[in-house]
C-alpha cells in the first residue's frame, strides 16, 4: 500500500505540528483565497481534522479587484466545502482608508474579515497559507526597506491564533501537492504584475537562485528565524526600559526621562523611542526610521534643537531633562 503523494504528505504534517495542543473539538478556520498555497493548506487542515475531531472551517476574502473576483471566491469556497469544511464563508473586503498604500489598506482589510468569521464562529486557530517564498520575498522587501531587524525577522510562524504552517515548505511543494490531490487552484494575475513590489521581489529571487545556484528562499528563511529571535530579546528589553524612562503619559502625550534614555543602549533606546512615538501617533504604521532618529537626537545629541516633527501633527520636545511625545502645539 503506498502512501500520499511525498508534497501531500508534507502539507499535512505542517499543519499536525502548527495545530499541536489544539484541543478535540475546537474551531479551526482556514482563510483560503483560491491559489494553490491556501488550497493545499485547505486539504491538509480538513484531513487533519478528522482524525483530531475539530472544526473546521473556511472563509475567503473577494477582494473586487478582478471582474470575476466574486465566481473565483466562490469557486474557491465550493473547493473548500468539498473537501469538508463547513461552513465555507465567502465576505467581502471593507477598508477604512486610512493610512499606507492600496496593498496596505487591502492586508488590513483582509485581516478585519478574517477576525470577524473567526470570532462569530467561535474559532481558536486561524490558518495562513503562507509558505517559505513568501517569507524570503518579505525579508527581501525589509531589507530594501532598510527597517532593521523586527522587518528582516519576517512573518512569525504563530501569533496570537494566527499559525502559518507553511513558513518551512517551497512555494511549488504547495502546487504539486494539489495536482496530486486532483484540486484546481486558481492563478491570480496580480502574482505576476510587476506593478506590485511583492512580484518584483519575486522576480528578483529567482533571478539571484538562477544566478548563485542553492536556495536563496530557504536561505533568507533561515536568516528570518534567527533574525526574530533578537529582535524578540531586543524588544522586550526595551520595552522594559520604556517602561523606566516613561514619566507620565496620557491620551495627549508620553514624557520620558531623557537622561536616563541616554545612557541606555543605542539598541534599546530607538527601539523604546519608536514603541513611544508610535503610542502617541495618530497613524502608527507612518512612524519611519527617521522619525525615531530625529527623536533620539534630541536624547543623545541635544543642542538646544527645536522640536522633530512626526506623522500627524505630532512632534517630540525636548524640556529640560524630558522628552515630550504629543500633538504638536499650535
Amino acid at each position: 500500500m503506498t502512501g500520499p503523494d511525498p508534497a501531500v504528505a508534507a502539507t499535512r504534517s505542517a499543519v499536525r505540528a502548527a495545530l499541536t495542543g489544539v484541543p478535540p473539538g475546537a474551531g479551526v478556520l482556514v482563510a483560503c483565497s483560491g491559489g494553490a498555497d491556501s488550497l493545499a493548506l485547505a486539504a491538509a487542515a480538513a484531513f487533519e481534522a478528522r482524525r483530531e475531531a475539530w472544526r473546521i472551517a473556511s472563509v475567503t476574502v473577494d477582494h473586487a479587484w478582478h471582474p470575476d473576483s466574486a465566481e473565483i471566491a466562490a469557486r474557491a469556497a465550493a473547493q473548500c466545502a468539498a473537501l469538508g469544511l463547513e461552513p465555507a464563508s465567502v465576505v467581502p473586503l471593507v477598508t477604512s482608508g486610512a493610512g499606507g498604500g492600496p496593498e496596505a489598506q487591502a492586508r488590513e482589510g483582509r485581516y478585519a474579515a478574517i477576525d470577524r468569521v473567526a470570532n462569530e464562529a467561535g474559532a481558536a486557530v486561524i490558518l495562513l497559507g503562507h509558505t517559505m517564498d513568501d517569507q524570503a520575498e518579505t525579508v527581501l522587501l525589509g531589507l530594501l526597506r532598510g527597517s532593521g531587524a523586527r522587518s528582516l525577522a519576517g512573518m512569525p510562524a504563530t501569533r496570537g491564533r494566527y499559525r502559518r504552517p507553511f513558513l518551512s515548505l517551497p512555494r511549488h511543494a504547495t502546487v504539486r501537492a494539489c495536482a496530486a490531490l486532483d484540486l484546481t487552484p486558481w492563478a491570480d494575475p496580480a502574482n505576476d504584475d510587476p506593478a506590485f513590489a511583492r512580484v518584483r521581489a519575486r522576480t528578483v529571487l529567482a533571478q539571484l537562485a538562477e544566478g548563485l545556484g542553492g536556495s536563496v528562499a530557504e536561505a533568507l528563511a533561515r536568516t528570518a528565524d534567527q533574525l526574530r529571535d533578537d529582535a524578540d530579546l531586543l524588544e522586550s528589553l526595551a520595552g522594559e526600559l520604556l517602561d523606566r524612562a516613561r514619566t507620565r503619559s496620557d491620551d495627549r502625550e508620553v514624557v520620558l526621562d531623557a537622561e536616563l534614555l541616554a545612557g541606555a543602549p543605542k539598541a534599546l533606546r530607538t527601539r523604546a523611542l519608536l514603541f513611544a512615538v508610535r503610542e502617541a501617533a495618530l497613524v502608527p504604521a507612518a512612524v519611519g526610521s527617521r522619525h525615531v532618529d530625529a527623536v533620539d537626537a534630541l536624547v543623545s545629541a541635544w543642542k538646544g534643537q527645536g522640536p522633530a516633527a512626526l506623522p500627524g501633527r505630532v512632534s517630540a520636545r525636548r524640556i529640560g531633562a524630558r522628552i515630550v511625545i504629543g500633538r504638536a502645539p499650535r
